[in-house]
């Protein structure tokens, strides 16, 4: 019995499908203890858009520690929190004409959501939330609230009220109108509705299986929230920093949310960090309202910076992205019709393969991780092999890392 299997609380689980030791990570690939090399096809789940200790990133963080800049300072001003404003600013929302104010809420994707939820409640008044069938929003009681999975839900050990979900995009095979149930229900005073103060979405579903929302139905829902005086919140802490290859997921979809939440890859280096992007008209919070001590992670803002700058300061790494994900597109198809019942989920460089025998996903990812590649599963069911590779991963590594996938999907399903 190791120290994790004897101190370690029962709670946890990517340690269970990976049975190894873990010791150093560099680029797109992960070391154990006895050395044995696998190709990270996971990202840290989605924290790790630009890879594992990425020098140039590390060299600014190393500068900034050994010249005793600030490591902990709430929510003061800071040099590095003040570069990391300017250019979030200059490099991000201006390019993109997006007005947006930045909350640092907490340093996880739930503590952005959780800050959220506050937020719309206090514009509108109003208590009610929409969310989406299979959405994940986090693990804190509000954001448990919003999310679909039924495990995850029985956790919080308390009615998750306050909430209302309603069918995500093709949820029901495209047997009904857009939207049909959902406006229904606000127009008929009898519905029992209660008015909502905001709409949640992920525009691709990434824990509840990589459900992908169309470009109109994302469109045909900003029309929806605006007509019935709904607030819009998108949920970008997985999908966003390029995962789909824009920086942020929703802009193909022509739309401008009120509330966009961010965290994982936002921090760059995988430190915890998080923001709230909100405009500025519903910018209503009085001082402290919401706080944390943890909402200000400077080292964060150091890493951020440099990929802001490295990366974002023209389309080079978006068209990248986009190129790298049709190329994994070409291998997923290509298995997809060797093995019936398999079909490809996913966006960009969010890519999965779905079994319609739940089980096979569990067991493809088990395989590959005996093949030394690292991919989880994602679904209500488990029953998609979801890989979030780093951005920055090699053409040559994609063949390498597709390859196993292939022979463990032969494996699993001859």
């Amino acid at each position: 019995m190791s120290i994790f299997d004897t101190l370690e609380s029962e709670v946890r689980s990517y340690s269970r499908g990976w049975p190894t030791t873990f010791d150093r990570a560099v680029g797109s690939w992960m070391f154990d203890e006895d050395g044995k090399a696998y190709l990270d096809f996971f990202g840290g789940a989605g924290a790790l858009n630009y890879g594992h200790n990425n020098p140039l990133f590390k060299q600014a963080l190393i500068d900034y520690i050994q010249r005793d800049g600030v490591t902990h300072g709430l929510d003061m001003n800071t040099v590095a929190k003040r570069e990391f404003l300017e250019s979030f600013r200059d490099r991000i929302l201006r390019p993109r004409d997006l007005d947006y104010k930045v909350q640092f809420p907490g340093p996880t994707g739930t503590n952005s959501v959780e800050s959220a939820l506050k937020l719309v409640r206090k514009v509108t008044g109003r208590e009610s939330i929409i969310n989406f069938t299979n959405a994940f929003h986090g693990m804190t009681l509000g954001a448990l609230s919003v999310t679909g999975n039924s495990m995850k839900r029985g956790g919080a050990g308390i009615p998750l009220v306050h909430a209302t979900p309603m069918p995500y995009d093709n949820y029901l095979d495209g047997q009904y109108p857009d939207f049909l149930w959902f406006e229904k229900l606000l127009e008929d005073s009898g519905s029992g509705l209660n008015e909502p103060a905001a709409v949640i979405v992920e525009t691709v579903q990434g824990e509840g299986g990589l459900n992908v929302a169309r470009f109109e139905w994302l469109k045909g829902l900003e029309e929806l929230c605006r007509r019935y005086d709904m607030l819009l919140i998108v949920d970008d802490v997985q999908m966003g920093c390029g995962r789909t290859g824009p920086f942020f997921s929703f802009e193909p979809a022509g739309i401008t949310p009120d509330i966009v939440t961010m965290s994982k890859s936002i921090g760059a280096y995988g430190l915890p960090l998080a923001i709230m992007l909100l405009k500025p008209e519903i910018d209503l919070w009085e001082p402290g309202e919401h706080n944390g001590t943890f909402r200000g992670n400077n080292p964060a803002f150091v890493t951020a910076t440099r990929a802001f700058e490295e990366y974002w300061s023209d389309d080079t790494f978006e068209k990248a992205t986009l190129d790298k994900g049709e190329r994994v597109n070409r291998t997923l198809d290509a298995i997809c019709a060797e093995h019936p019942g398999v079909s490809v989920r996913g966006r960009g460089l969010a890519k999965g393969l779905a079994f319609e025998q739940a089980e096979l996903g569990s067991k493809v990812t088990r395989a590959c991780f005996d093949r030394g590649l690292l991919m989880e599963t994602a679904g209500p069911s488990d029953e998609v092999a979801k890989m979030l590779p780093p951005l920055t991963t090699s053409e040559e590594e994609f063949d390498q890392g597709l390859a196993i996938l292939t022979d463990a999907v032969d494996a699993v399903c001859s």
